[in-house]
């Protein structure tokens, strides 16, 4: 016999679904809109924290539905004051989350998947089997366990969001999109949609539908060559999805918003750090306004990749601006815990 926990996942639910079961309950519709509060805007995990309703209801609620809370497994806390985190979920899978200071910004890096199917040559999460999609409460746990670290440990609410930890964003789309909706809600945590970048590994009919769907907040794509052979070498994505497809997508999801791009690429040695890379970059970058941000390779045990010099760091992207292209070069931050870009992969249990 297969025993079912019957109890329903109450942020699964829409207000309409919520006011709905307290009718049913006989309980008052503004009853739903206190709990909707409870749950969203000041992020109860427990439904004894909502204080303002009556004991008999909040053990009515235990017995129907549960929060699915996400839960600090572990923490790691680098030289450089990056915190990275293993989080529990619900069914004992775990994921990881960065919480990433600096003096500008206070960085909330979160997961979307717990894994990856992407098997990116030089991310530690693309060596991982994806398991599943995560849920948007989950994603929005991820957020505000990372904002209450922040205070906690610096002082500083979250500036920002990166939806640049394990898994590839666009291949989880709905829920995505639920947990950017709920965390920029004003009944939600209320924070601005321009301080949410998402980053893909370039999947281009997702690409034309964040362009329809009218995605306010910033995307990112993560390039690391413009020459569809390097590409497919290190991203096997991109035999589905080539640099001419993507290079569409772009401008179909640019012309619906209006939202300039970000290209992330990083400088493998002796791989794409010449000249004529960046070259190929810079013609890429013609097609829509965008900026390109350079990023320090981090090694991971999976693969031989090694950072670029610092001299050609420098040369490529002098090139770049020499071109007119906007350039950033972004150094990593918990290289010593596994914690920076393209280095999470959950190790601790």
């Amino acid at each position: 016999m297969i025993v079912t926990d019957a109890k329903v996942d109450i942020r699964s639910l829409t207000p309409a679904a919520l006011e709905k079961y307290f009718s049913d309950l006989g309980e008052k519709s503004f009853r739903a809109k206190q709990v909707y509060s409870w749950l969203w805007e000041k992020s109860a995990a427990d439904f004894d924290q909502m204080s303002n309703l009556s004991k008999e209801l909040r053990i009515k609620l235990k017995e129907l539905f549960t929060i699915n809370a996400v839960k600090v497994h572990n923490s790691q806390f680098s030289n450089d004051k990056t915190i990275k985190n293993t989080f529990k979920l619900y069914d004992n899978n775990l994921i990881e989350g960065v919480l990433i200071p600096t003096p500008e910004r206070m960085t909330a890096c979160v997961s979307s998947q717990v894994g990856c199917s992407l098997t990116c040559k030089f991310c530690a999460t693309g060596y991982m089997e994806r398991k599943r999609n995560l849920n948007p409460d989950e994603i929005y746990d991820q957020v505000v366990l990372l904002n209450q670290q922040a205070k906690l440990n610096y002082d500083l609410p979250l500036s920002n969001i990166v939806y640049m930890g394990m898994g590839e964003p666009l291949l989880n789309y709905a829920n995505v999109l639920k947990s950017i909706e709920r965390i920029t809600a004003e009944d939600g945590l209320n924070m601005a949609a321009k301080r949410i970048t998402v980053s893909t590994a370039g999947i281009a009919k997702m690409i034309k539908k964040l362009g329809d769907d009218q995605a306010r907040f910033n995307l990112a794509l993560s390039l690391h060559a413009a020459n569809d052979i390097k590409r497919n070498e290190i991203m096997p994505i991109n035999e589905q999805n080539s640099l001419k497809a993507l290079a569409e997508a772009l401008k179909y999801y640019y012309s619906k918003t209006k939202n300039p791009v970000t290209y992330e690429y990083i400088l493998f040695d002796n791989f794409n750090d010449e000249l004529e890379d960046a070259a190929e970059l810079a013609a890429f970058c013609k097609h829509l306004p965008c900026k390109v941000n350079i990023i320090e390779y981090n090694p991971i045990s999976f693969a031989d990749f090694i950072n670029t010099k610092e001299a050609k760091t420098d040369a490529f992207a002098a090139y770049l601006r020499k071109q007119g292209v906007n350039v950033n070069i972004r150094r990593s931050r918990g290289k010593d815990i596994d914690a920076a870009c393209g280095q999470l992969a959950v190790k601790q249990q």
